[in-house]
């Protein structure tokens, strides 16, 4: 299920080219806004056609790259999915433009409920209904040991019923194409092809690797070091969902600011707020891992649970290079943004080539780190020449390093003590210190906040 998974967001890259960030970019300017919805949702949907229709003709070529021989049809589903997400994309990026989060909010938590439901019912339901039922017609229909396909089947239901819960705004483009618009749209995203595509690499590709690198004797066994990585990889979906979260509703409200005096002092109380937050939440996982290991699903994945804090970090350093990007976007510098892109995917692929048959997924994960941390570096220092914002970097690092510290600081108690009352006391302890601390230092940023500001008065 990871090696599909981590195929299906190269894919996704190509199918948008990156129209949904020229979206944001151009629909507040004078000669764009009449045309720009239209103009993009007739390019994707032509696009959608040929590219699926493209990739359903060679499943079973990508199901060899993937090592899925017995399961081409995992591709042609695969295929559906990313098509339907595709035709979603401009319609959940028009809702984010109106500012119309929960109506946005509504349908993705719908299609992932109904997702859910759907892997339950086919995986625990329904080989009850099999084994209770004299007639035999639905075993007639239903595949055992399935699993996975199962999974991918029921993301398929899902995304076609958030394309129909979208429908409202799929179909509120004219058939009136305007090449003018639609030129300096391309100009302006191809770029972000090369970014997203050279991201995909930095954030799925490992895992393609270490099935293929894996210091292992049989196919199977480097697919049990895949699961184990990207069990623990899901460990640090707290600061991931913020991240996305953020994406959402940051990158409109970017565009919309920059129309406005003086957008780069914002941004950098933006940055602000997103470092405490995250750091705050690198905390709360690092710190408490041994709560969080239970949530997965095998206790032999534990043996990767020191990949975890490595991850998260690289997780902190991404979400701060989103904060970042802000400056290529705006001064319509897309190709630095591919560049920066690049030499983190060299980082990536380099790293995992020369480490994974020695350290399997350890190296993954510090490959993770320092191509995250290099593309935030870079980023800042060419931003700052290009569109100065005056992050408070130092504070900003400081806190970093206080989180990085603190960690280390719950790693000796772990080591002297190993007792889970004192383990999670410590934790609560230094947390608390590190709260405290924070609403100290930023006391008068927080007062300004409308509601968290009453606190502290």
């Amino acid at each position: 299920m990871s090696l599909v998974y981590a195929a299906i967001p190269f894919l996704n890259v190509i199918f948008t080219y990156g129209i949904e960030t020229a979206y944001f970019r151009f629909s507040h300017k004078e000669g764009f806004k009449k045309d720009i919805y239209s103009t993009s949702s007739i390019s994707i949907f032509i696009s959608t056609i040929f590219l699926t229709t493209l990739l359903l003709l060679s499943h079973t070529s990508v199901a060899h790259w993937l090592r899925l021989d017995d399961h081409p049809e995992f591709i042609t589903y695969s295929a559906l999915i990313i098509a339907l997400d595709t035709l979603s994309t401009l319609p959940f990026a028009r809702l984010r433009q109106e500012g119309r989060p929960r109506k946005f909010a509504l349908i993705r938590i719908t299609s992932i409920l109904i997702t859910i439901g759907l892997t339950y019912f086919f995986i625990s339901v329904c080989p009850k209904i099999v084994a209770n039922d004299p007639t035999g017609l639905v075993a007639k229909y239903y595949i055992k040991n399935y699993g996975v396909g199962y999974v991918i089947l029921a993301n398929l239901i899902g995304s076609f019923i958030t394309l129909i819960l979208l429908s409202r705004e799929l179909f509120a483009f004219k058939w009136k194409f305007n090449a003018t618009v639609w030129k300096q749209i391309m100009i302006y995203s191809l770029p972000l092809i090369i970014a997203g595509f050279g991201g995909m690499i930095n954030e799925t590709f490992d895992r393609i690797m270490l099935g293929w690198w894996a210091p292992v004797h049989s196919v199977e066994a480097a697919k049990n070091e895949v699961a184990i990585y990207s069990g623990c990889y899901k460990l640090s979906i707290l600061i991931s969902l913020f991240i996305q979260a953020f994406r959402m509703g940051a990158e409109p409200f970017f565009f919309k600011q920059s129309e406005g005096e003086n957008p780069q002092r914002t941004y950098a109380r933006v940055m602000k707020f997103f470092v405490i937050a995250i750091t705050v939440m690198f905390l709360i996982v690092a710190l408490y891992l041994d709560i969080w290991k239970y949530f997965l699903s095998k206790k032999t994945y534990w043996t990767g649970l020191k990949v975890v804090p490595i991850l998260l970090l690289a997780n902190m350093f991404l979400g701060i290079y989103y904060n970042l990007s802000i400056w290529y976007k705006l001064t319509h510098k897309t190709i630095s943004g591919a560049y920066i892109t690049i030499i983190g995917a060299v980082i990536t692929l380099v790293i995992n080539y020369v480490f994974i048959p020695y350290y399997s997924y350890m190296a993954c994960a510090w490959a993770t780190f320092f191509c995250y941390g290099s593309m935030m570096v870079i980023s800042f220092i060419w931003g700052q020449k290009a569109y100065r914002i005056p992050y408070a970097w130092k504070k900003l690092c400081a806190y970093i390093i206080i989180v990085i510290l603190l960690f280390f600081v719950h790693c000796t108690v772990i080591h002297f003590f190993n007792n889970r009352l004192v383990n999670i006391s410590a934790a609560s302890f230094l947390l608390l210190i590190y709260l405290l601390f924070i609403m100290n230092i930023e006391r008068k940023e927080f007062q300004k906040l409308p509601v968290i500001g009453r606190l502290f008065k």
